[in-house]
This record gives C-alpha cells, structure tokens and sequence, in this order.
C-alpha cells in the first residue's frame, strides 16, 4: 500500500519534492489559488510555518487552476504569492485536484480522507511525523484554527 512518502512533487523552479525527505515532519499540504478570495489565508500559513518549521513543520502549497482562479503561469504565482503574502514555502508547478488527470498525490490524500473530490481552493490536508493523515480541512476553515493540532502533532 502507497504512502504518502512514495509520492513527489514538482516545484515551480522545477525542483523535484520528494516526500521521503519530510519523515518525522509534520506537513501541511494545501491547495492554492493566487485569485481566489480565500488567499489571504496564505499569510496565516505562512506565519504557523515560520513559528514552527524549526520544529519539524513543514508546508507544500499546490497552485491549482481547476477552478479558474490561478495566474497564467507558475512564475507570475510564485512573485504573486512571495510580494503579497511573503510565502516562502515550497509551492509546486499547478496540479489538477479532480478528475482523470488528478495529481496522484491529491488522489491519495482524498482517498485517505474519504471526503471525496476537492470542492474549492485551499482544502488543507495535515499530516503527521508518521505519515498518516491528521485532517482534511474544509477551505474556510482558517490555518489559526489548525495551530494547536498541529502543535500537539509535533510533540
């Protein structure tokens, strides 16, 4: 059976992500949408990994366009996302969050969770040091309310 350490990613700059390289972390992982009216939440996630990426936290934004809200092309998201919420997070190449051509590790994450498809941007997913899903997060849920679970999955 799949974890979700067999999975990677591709970063904006092309980098891979290799999820292996996050055991004994505690990551978030969120769908993005620089245009979406939800995307001041990137602050606040961008604040709870700065409190706490020193201590095993980590965060990977993946920019989707599947709702019609993404910019054109991974570097205007990526100066977008650095100049108005001061991300400094991974954030990876835009991904498809349903349907035939959704990201594997998307898929997972939803069949992990057993809420099904992604019904708008920023789903939040937090995963434990073990690996196992903590949490699927419904968009509206603000990333403030996540901070003391993902605190007690750090210790």
């Amino acid at each position: 059976m799949a974890t979700i350490y067999d999975f990677s990613l591709t970063e904006m700059n092309g980098q891979p992500i290799n999820l292996s390289d996050y055991k004994e972390k505690v990551l978030l992982i969120v769908n993005t949408a620089s245009k979406c009216g939800l995307a001041p939440q990137l602050e606040t996630i961008e604040q709870l990994y700065q409190s706490y990426k020193d201590t095993g936290f980590a965060v990977i934004g993946l920019p989707s366009n599947q709702f019609h809200q993404e910019l054109e092309n991974d570097q205007e998201t990526s100066d977008y996302c650095q100049r108005h919420y001061g991300v400094t997070f991974p954030m990876t190449q835009k991904v498809k969050l349903n349907g035939d051509d959704a990201d594997p590790l998307i898929n997972y994450l939803k069949e992990q969770s057993g809420k099904g498809a992604i019904k708008w941007n920023f789903t939040k997913f937090l995963i434990g040091k073990d690996g196992q899903l903590i949490h699927r997060y419904a968009p509206m849920t603000s990333p403030k309310k996540m901070e003391t679970e993902i605190v007690k999955a750090l210790e």
